[in-house]
């Protein structure tokens, strides 16, 4: 019998794509952070007017500052919905908690509104606005990590009650609390006599973000105020960055992990040792403290606390985010929030008034954002489930063949062979 020494060639093994993604993506939002403020603080102001014209018409910074905000907090909702598989539609309630601490912590309000304190002031390190001096003042980014520990609290307070519960009846549970928690602070101007919201007018001004040590940078304000969007735009970047960061290393951990398999089969992680009820409420705290600091980040952004801004249909566009991008993936869900962000504030308003002038028509975009969303989802439902850049794990699971055709490739198979 004739033998060979010859080897088989050896085989490069496949790069992973978690380290692929590790390295790309993060340099990758570096470089397009760093082209945007360049574009907008130096390029823009020094370019034709119709340029500017353009980008204010199409991408101004405002919105650009505000989808930042948003990608924020849909990072927060894919750390409940897209690691644990927990179907969450009251989302906004944190952002509502983390907005209503800035406006505590960050304006005149409470101790205006607190009866025989009206006339004290307390500072630390805080910037309030010209006429704002009275009331309580404490730091930007000292208010960030309370209002992020407050929203975890009440995450657990709201989990714990409710997580018991799987699938529609979580849903319909975690719906109403995010229809409970904004009306409380619609109507929180007369709580048993005391007013903790300001009701529908809101808590206004918020204070200024403090950039410390960078204001001895040439160019760098020491406070940034209302008009200060591309430095603001760093900052709401920078706490991005962290949520992206604490994503990608708490997935990779063992509390990751045991979220991952809670997604996959609840009960088969419960026997081989997950403990179900702490695994969950850590996924809702995690997801609640990022929630936080978007409610924090929007209340600096428009310099007001409204209850107006914390509707029902907010959670809904932060799942739409979610689902778009590719649930479990950080990246992708990422690029969806920017990408609905952006069409919600100033695409359709933009493409709307295109079509508009072309065709001679009137009709208003902007009113059908939510049909559009809608035709958006049922397409991605049809034809990409997994979303726009999805999770190696989803990916593979939505695309695996059906067990029906499985078995028909095998009786072809098997009448070939005979």
């Amino acid at each position: 019998m004739a033998t060979t020494d010859a080897k088989a060639p050896a085989v490069a093994p496949a790069a992973s794509p978690i380290s692929t993604s590790s390295r790309a993506w993060p340099i990758g939002f570096a470089i397009a952070v760093a082209v945007t403020f360049v574009v907008y603080q130096w390029v823009l102001p020094n370019s034709a007017q119709s340029t500017q014209d353009f980008f204010r018409a199409w991408m101004s910074l405002s919105s650009v500052n505000e989808a930042v905000i948003w990608s924020m907090m849909a990072l927060g909702l894919n750390v409940v919905v897209g690691y644990a598989g927990l179907l969450d539609l009251g989302y906004v309630a944190f952002w509502a908690f983390g907005g209503y601490v800035a406006g505590w912590l960050m304006s005149p309000f409470v101790l205006q509104m607190t009866p025989g304190f009206a006339n004290l002031k307390f500072n630390f390190f805080g910037h309030p606005q010209a006429g704002s001096e009275g009331g309580l003042h404490v730091t930007f980014w000292l208010v960030l990590p309370i209002a992020g520990l407050f929203c975890a609290f009440w995450g657990v307070v709201i989990g714990a009650p409710t997580l018991r519960l799987k699938s529609d009846y979580l849903a319909l549970v975690t719906l109403g609390f995010g229809e409970i928690i904004p009306q409380v602070f619609r109507n929180g101007d007369d709580i048993f006599g005391w007013n903790i919201s300001n009701g529908v007018q809101g808590i206004t001004p918020i204070d200024g973000i403090g950039t410390g040590p960078f204001q001895l940078i040439p160019g760098v304000p020491a406070v940034l105020g209302d008009f200060d969007l591309t430095f603001k735009f760093l900052v709401y970047c920078f706490l991005a960055a962290i949520c992206v960061f604490v994503s990608l290393r708490i997935r990779e951990g063992r509390l990751g992990r045991a979220w991952l398999a809670i997604r996959e089969d609840e009960l088969a992680a419960s026997m081989m040792g997950v403990p179900l009820m702490r695994t969950k409420l850590a996924a809702y705290a995690v997801g609640a403290f990022a929630g936080g600091l978007g409610g924090v980040a929007y209340a600096t952004h428009v310099s007001a606390v409204i209850p107006d801004t914390f509707a029902f249909s907010a959670s809904i566009t932060l799942l739409a985010m979610v689902v778009l991008g590719g649930m479990g993936n950080v990246w992708g869900v990422l690029v969806g929030a920017l990408l609905l962000a952006w069409i919600n504030s100033t695409g359709l308003k933009q493409i709307g008034e295109t079509v508009n002038g072309a065709l001679g028509t009137e009709i208003n975009f902007p009113s059908y954002n939510f049909l559009i969303f809608g035709v958006i989802l049922v397409l991605m439902m049809l034809f990409r489930r997994e979303g726009l850049i999805p999770e190696s794990r989803t990916r593979l699971v939505l695309q695996e063949p059906d067990r029906g055709d499985l078995e028909s490739v095998g009786a072809d198979l098997e009448g070939d062979v005979r």
